[in-house]
C-alpha cells in the first residue's frame, strides 16, 4: 500500500500534534517527564517487530510522533522549571 504526497503532508502534523496532546495529557497526570517517549519508542518496535519491516513514508510519520512526545515532555519540563508546579 502506497501513500499519497498529500496523505503524508497531512499525516506528519497530525501525529506530531496527535502525539504531543497525548503526551502532554499523560505528563500532566502521571507527572513523569519522559513517559511518553519511552511508551511511544516500545510501540514502535513493537510495530515494527510484528510488521517485519517499515517504509520510508511509514518512518518519516511515525518519527514525527515521536518528535511530538519528545516536544511534549521537553514543554511539561519547561513548565516546571518556569514555577508551573501543577505540571
Amino acid at each position: 500500500m502506497t501513500v499519497s504526497l498529500p496523505q503524508l503532508i497531512v499525516s506528519v502534523p497530525l501525529f506530531f500534534v496527535l502525539f504531543f496532546g497525548i503526551g502532554f495529557i499523560l505528563n500532566m497526570i502521571l507527572k513523569t517527564t519522559w513517559f511518553p517517549v519511552i511508551a511511544y519508542t516500545g510501540l514502535l518496535i513493537f510495530f515494527i517487530v510484528s510488521k517485519g519491516g517499515l517504509m520510508i513514508v511509514d518512518m518519516i510519520i511515525m518519527f514525527s510522533g515521536l518528535v511530538g512526545a519528545f516536544v511534549s515532555g521537553w514543554a511539561i519540563k519547561t513548565l516546571r522549571v518556569k514555577g508551573y508546579r501543577m505540571f
